[in-house]
């Protein structure tokens, strides 16, 4: 977790925005000053800038969008910051490449900085349900945000129902697509009730506090 900013993109279900804000809480944790830009501006319904107060309590920043469509989004001034200042940064990014399409106005400087473009696939969605299509939705996400992935996120899941076994089927899968992609695997996530249950390697365990919840659930994040 070492580098400057970390982008987290992936598609919806994925559990890209509870990834992020367990990431910025681990970082804070760490002793890092960190700054969470919510660049979800698609699909606001599960949102990071939702967990503002839980996340400055803890030293977390955060830097909400300020609305809009996926064509001509309000981005927050703060974010340009973001891109020159010495804290570690995290950008939430929306799901599919037309959330990933507001990075293409930020490409250049993000070039210019040491950063991590991550893709976390959850294969228990449909449309992520094999290594050819994760790779298609990875590369989708990349045209659109004129960035390379440079990491993949396994977070199979199925809500409140996730056992440890969709997390090691899901790590088959996640290494299947590094396999064909070239690019490795970071983490494995998964609730924080399944540590000790997945057997993979140590430092790629990153047990998370799901603490986006439907109304209806008690145990779910698919931001």
């Amino acid at each position: 977790m070492e580098r400057h900013l970390h982008i987290v993109t992936g598609h919806y279900g994925s559990g890209k925005t509870e990834f992020s804000i367990n990431l910025a809480l681990a970082l804070a944790r760490a002793g890092d000053a960190v700054a969470l830009a919510d660049l979800d501006i698609v699909n606001p319904y599960f949102c990071s800038r939702g967990q503002r107060t839980a996340l400055e309590a803890q030293g977390v920043r955060v830097i909400a969008s300020a609305g809009g469509d996926a064509d001509l989004p309000a981005i927050n001034p703060a974010v340009y910051a973001l891109l020159e200042s010495g804290v570690c940064g995290i950008m939430d990014v929306g799901g599919d490449a037309a959330g990933a399409r507001v990075l293409g106005r930020f490409a250049q400087k993000i070039q210019a900085v040491e950063h991590e473009l991550l893709c976390v696939l959850n294969f228990n969605r449909p449309e992520t349900a094999t290594a050819e299509q994760a790779e298609r939705y990875l590369r989708d996400i990349e045209r659109s945000a004129k960035l390379r992935t440079t990491g993949l996120v396994n977070n199979t899941h199925l809500c409140g129902e996730t056992a440890a076994r969709d997390v090691l089927r899901g790590a088959e899968l996640a290494q299947a697509v590094s396999a064909r992609t070239g690019i490795p695997v970071r983490w494995h996530s998964f609730p924080r009730r399944l540590a000790g249950a997945v057997d993979l390697p140590p430092e790629t365990l990153f047990p998370m506090d799901l603490l986006l919840k439907k109304p209806w659930e008690t145990d779910c994040s698919e931001a």
